[in-house]
């Protein structure tokens, strides 16, 4: 049930509702205090509800605390009221790059643009032993002057099974030994197999990301999200040559490197 605005989570003002998912909601709101807007994620009930999730998300949280970057977005405080769970981030005025990216993909040029941005707030994380495991284009907002922020640093980390796939993206998994953890059309084969994961792992999701903003179409497809574990395992994605014919050879052999099945023979960083 939505939080209705006016409504109080200690010094903050609820707005309006940004947007819901399977990792909860967000709200616009106002930092009473510090008279700046703020964006709130309220933890869904499955994860408020265990101890030990609770405790990982305030661990999580510290880790990510200290992520400054540009293109990352900032946490600045978690907090509960009331049996609600919420995570207090910097507001970004913009849309998610899943709502820019049109039927036949940006211009490469302007893919290229968003691109940079986001592997370089990888390469920041990762250099600071943070995997994000989550990316995909509702996880990157772009504001109206083209700048990129990367968002849900973490939280990957603490989802749990869903009962049934997204239809666009399929589910969110659950993060565990042997377990899968991220969001099935964007994932690497070592998660959609359950295996280690390390920053190669954000280098193939990237990759997918890549190639849906130059063609407008997703790298894997498929019926249900067992097919589409199994496509990012196995398949390889339509060449972008097929798609569109506008796309630079060195860009090209750019995407293909990144998605390589094995995290061996992709770019390491």
């Amino acid at each position: 049930m939505a939080i209705a605005s006016g409504s109080k989570l200690g010094p903050y003002e609820i707005l309006s509702l940004l947007g819901a998912g399977g990792m909860g909601e967000v709200y616009r709101a106002r930092d009473t205090r510090l008279e700046r807007a703020v964006a709130i994620k309220i933890l869904p009930v499955h994860l408020s509800s265990s101890l030990d999730l609770r405790g990982r998300f305030a661990q999580e949280a510290k880790s990510i605390s200290g992520l400054q970057h540009p293109h990352i977005c900032v946490l600045h405080d978690i907090g509960s009221q009331g049996g609600v769970d919420f995570m207090v981030m910097e507001y970004v005025a913009g849309k998610t790059l899943d709502k820019l990216i049109p039927p036949d993909g940006l211009t490469p040029r302007l893919a290229i643009k968003y691109g940079v941005q986001v592997a370089d707030a990888l390469a920041h994380a990762h250099a600071t032993g943070i995997v994000h495991r989550d990316i995909k284009p509702s996880n990157i907002m772009v504001d109206e002057a083209g700048f990129v922020k990367v968002l849900d640093f973490g939280l990957a980390k603490l989802a749990e099974p869903l009962a049934n796939a997204d239809n666009n993206e399929g589910a969110t998994l659950a993060t565990a030994p042997g377990l899968i953890v991220g969001t099935t059309a964007y994932m690497s084969p070592e998660q959609a197999e359950g295996r280690r994961v390390d920053a190669r792992s954000d280098v193939f999701s990237f990759g997918s990301v890549f190639y849906e903003m130059l063609t407008g179409k997703r790298a894997f497809e498929a019926q249900s999200t067992a097919a589409l574990l199994a496509a990012v395992v196995r398949d390889e994605p339509k060449p972008v040559s097929q798609i569109k014919r506008d796309i630079p050879p060195e860009v090209r052999q750019i995407l293909v490197r990144c998605m390589k099945k094995e995290p061996e023979a992709r770019y390491q960083s």
